[in-house]
């Protein structure tokens, strides 16, 4: 009996970790431009907001364990290769060194 309640409440909570990676991809890809895409040559814009819409309605109305572990294969792609690129892309990268009052063409130095 104890078993049985720690089984159902572990596939709810691996669920929920399945929707949510889902819908952050979905709305990461979403607001992502349709250009980094081409920029970046990976697949289209629409390609993954499909692909991620569709994962996040088969997580929310047929949860079907090998679906499931699909489209969390899709997600764990665009989060970990895709997004990153975009980011390259768009400018939104790390900065390489430097201090936070660095201005575009070198260090702010206060009108000195």
């Amino acid at each position: 009996m104890l078993r049985a309640g720690f089984d159902g409440m572990l596939w709810f909570v691996i669920g929920w970790v399945f929707l949510i990676m889902a819908v952050v991809a979905l709305v990461m890809a979403a607001t992502a431009r349709a250009d980094a895409y081409r920029a970046a040559d990976k697949q289209s814009k629409n390609f993954w907001l499909v692909i991620l819409g569709i994962t996040t309605l088969v997580n929310l109305v047929v949860p079907m364990l090998f679906l499931q572990i699909a489209g969390l294969v899709a997600s764990i792609v665009f989060l970990v290769d895709v997004r990153p690129a975009l980011r390259q892309v768009s400018g939104g990268g790390r900065r390489s060194g430097g201090s936070s009052s660095d201005g575009p063409y070198g260090p702010y130095n206060g009108g000195r």
